[in-house]
């Protein structure tokens, strides 16, 4: 898959109809890429009985349960040309993901991830708050999903100030000295929603702080396990932040680290999560048969970046349901859908619970 052909296309200005054309041709050629270049794949699609070359329904095409990641090492390149290596991040003695990336992979998650972010951003960076720890002064020897994201997201940002230091504590005097300097004109906020909720809801203390957060524009994302835990759900979360910090502007966002680079954006005025042109969504029930709208079941993600690990058609142990596609109040094109939690049965997977 090329993808410098989707960048024509803003990513939420494309109906059903147009996709439909792009992912049934691109599905059925990333399967065709995968099943020539990685053997483990070509011997499930071969145990399926699936034929590649027939015409397809994209629902049709075969999907990945997300945990494979975390029984076998999944690739379609060489050895040699792995420039990088994430994982999922766990909990000690848990199993983690294993995505292997070349250069031109890693560059199109990058491209992809700024062209996403750009609707709602624009093309200007801002003066960036990370709430979290600066992953360079850990010495973190794995590339987990944690940093990955810190690392993703922190091209959009300058003058970045991370809001823990190395003991885990809010770095007050740093961020002082960020809201004297920046915080009367828009500046971002980036951090996992439970990092989010324990020091900007819970710990930070207005009598520490010389200024207010009103400009800023929050992306968050991952961690809901823990917020579940206390009750905390969505609209509790952003009502918490507007009443204490006076923070209005806020994006959810749902990705795995298995297809890192689509991610989905929760527009700030429907509240649903949104595909892009660069990837798709099908809910399924207990027998793996598509469901309609409105209706919970498995979420399977599809993504056309992943071409360096047969990662581009996952089935999910989280729970959702599509709400409708294309007609949504916001404006943006594509399906619209809500994420509802994990599937009891399945092991909790790190980039969940974060910490």
């Amino acid at each position: 898959m090329n993808i410098n052909s989707l960048q024509k296309f803003n990513p939420f200005d494309v109906n059903k109809r147009e996709k439909n054309k792009i992912y049934t041709n691109q599905i059925k050629l990333l399967n065709l890429h995968h099943y020539k270049r990685c053997g483990k794949y070509k011997k499930i699609i071969n145990n399926l009985k699936f034929k590649i070359k027939n015409k397809n329904k994209l629902e049709d095409f075969p999907m990945l349960p997300v945990r494979i990641f975390k029984k076998f090492d999944l690739k379609s390149v060489s050895e040699d040309k792995i420039v990088k290596k994430l994982v999922s991040s766990g909990t000690s003695g848990r199993e983690l993901s294993k995505i292997y990336l070349d250069k031109k992979n890693a560059s199109d998650q990058v491209r992809v991830l700024g062209k996403i972010m750009s609707t709602i951003l624009g093309n200007k960076r801002l003066p960036m708050i990370i709430i979290d720890q600066d992953p360079k002064t850990l010495g973190k020897p794995i590339f987990d999903a944690r940093a990955a994201a810190i690392y993703g997201f922190s091209i959009f940002g300058t003058k970045h100030c991370y809001l823990l230091d190395k003991e885990n504590k809010i770095d007050y005097v740093s961020l002082n000295n960020f809201l004297k300097k920046y915080s009367k004109n828009k500046f971002l906020i980036f951090g996992f929603t439970s990092l989010v909720y324990e020091n900007l809801i819970q710990k930070l203390s207005i009598n520490l702080i010389k200024s207010n957060f009103q400009n800023g524009i929050l992306i968050h994302g991952g961690g809901w396990k823990k917020m579940e835990k206390l009750k905390i759900n969505n609209a509790i979360f952003k009502e918490k932040l507007i009443r204490k910090i006076n923070l209005n502007k806020i994006y959810n966002y749902y990705g795995l680290v298995e297809q890192t680079g689509s991610v989905f954006i929760e527009s700030g005025k429907c509240g649903y999560f949104h595909t892009s042109i660069y990837s798709d969504i099908f809910i399924r029930d207990k027998k793996f048969n598509v469901l309609k709208n409105k209706k919970k079941g498995l979420i399977q993600l599809i993504s056309l970046l992943p071409t360096s690990y047969p990662g581009h058609n996952i089935l999910t142990e989280d729970i959702g349901e599509i709400i409708g596609e294309d007609n949504c109040k916001c404006g943006l094109k594509g399906k619209y859908f809500l994420v509802h939690g994990r599937i009891k049965e399945a092991e909790i997977r790190g980039c969940s619970d974060i910490r």
